[in-house]
């Protein structure tokens, strides 16, 4: 907790880059199964262009988002990315919607790099990060061509994303580790050992799926009690928790509506006291309303099928 008003503030990568500690992933602004461009290109371009507007610093990307779709939107819409951080992946390719495959050959990964430089109109990357461990290829190899890459000036920051504890210590034998971005919520603390020792050796830690895919901000219990009582959404309490469970956590909450990014930003705001934050530690009382995750899923099956039409 702080002496006064509750602010985020910010949280640092590595020794030379500081961002605000609500950041936006863009893994949503694809077309459907994250395949292809949005339906609308330009709708999109603006809420990136919003998202800067209100003060977002980190934008979160990867190659294998769309794939390449959403490098080229934040390209065309923040393109010199002055006093912003992009942030993207490699590691994945794919072969259709929905459809996902590991690659952390150290080849590919040079590759990978090399086409994310040109997409997104760049000479060095300011965050590049492995996407995924690649059962088939040593953690060392794939962190290794990362940092080969930093050596040779095509990033300047190494990340690992959805590693386990050992395989961040091994990541960190052979590269400077400045951030992970490992699932985490609210619903989801099974990274808790990874964001502990991200906490204490300086380490950014990046939740995705901070909002549980939804479900917090379906949820009844204690979230909608404090959301009721401080007047703001279930999804702007399940954002305030991380921010103030640790200085390290950086959420990258995804939208494509400019009112929920507002709403997202306003989070970083938000005071959480000492009973909200022991009542949302108990996993019993964060609920979920049944009913609300159904008509969620209805609603979002019934854009899928407009979409594909």
């Amino acid at each position: 907790m702080t002496d006064g008003p509750f602010e985020a503030g910010t949280v640092s990568l590595g020794r030379s880059t500081t961002v605000r500690r609500i950041g936006f992933g863009t893994m949503g602004l694809t077309g459907p199964g994250t395949w292809g461009p949005p339906r609308d290109p330009g709708e999109a371009r603006s809420l990136l262009r919003h998202a800067r507007d209100l003060g977002v610093d980190f934008f979160d990307t990867a190659d294998a988002y769309g794939p390449g779709a959403s490098e080229e939107l934040i390209r065309d819409a923040l393109h010199p990315y002055d006093e912003i951080l992009v942030a993207t992946k490699g590691g994945q390719t794919r072969l259709g919607p929905s459809e996902w495959r590991r690659d952390g050959r150290p080849e590919h990964l040079r590759e990978a790099c090399h086409s994310s430089l040109r997409r997104l109109g760049v000479d060095r990357i300011g965050l590049y990060q492995l996407h995924t461990v690649d059962p088939a290829v040593p953690i060392e190899e794939s962190v290794g061509a990362l940092a080969l890459l930093r050596e040779e000036g095509k990033i300047e920051h190494v990340g690992v994303c959805n590693v386990t504890l050992e395989e961040l210590e091994r990541a960190r034998a052979v590269a400077d580790v400045v951030s992970v971005q490992n699932r985490f919520s609210a619903v989801d603390r099974s990274s808790q050992p990874v964001l502990d020792l991200c906490e204490r050796s300086g380490i950014a830690f990046v939740p995705w799926a901070p909002l549980g895919g939804g479900r917090l901000a379906a949820s009844r219990g204690a979230v909608a009690d404090i959301a009721a009582r401080l007047g703001v959404t279930h999804a702007q309490v399940a954002l305030a928790w991380l921010l103030h469970r640790s200085p390290a956590l950086l959420p990258i909450p995804g939208t494509r509506s400019p009112e929920h990014l507002e709403e997202n930003v306003g989070a970083a705001l938000i005071e959480l006291g000492p009973d909200d934050l022991a009542a949302l530690e108990q996993p019993a009382e964060l609920g979920f309303d049944a009913r609300m995750l159904a008509r969620r899923l209805r609603r979002r099956l019934r854009r899928l099928g407009r979409r594909l039409r």
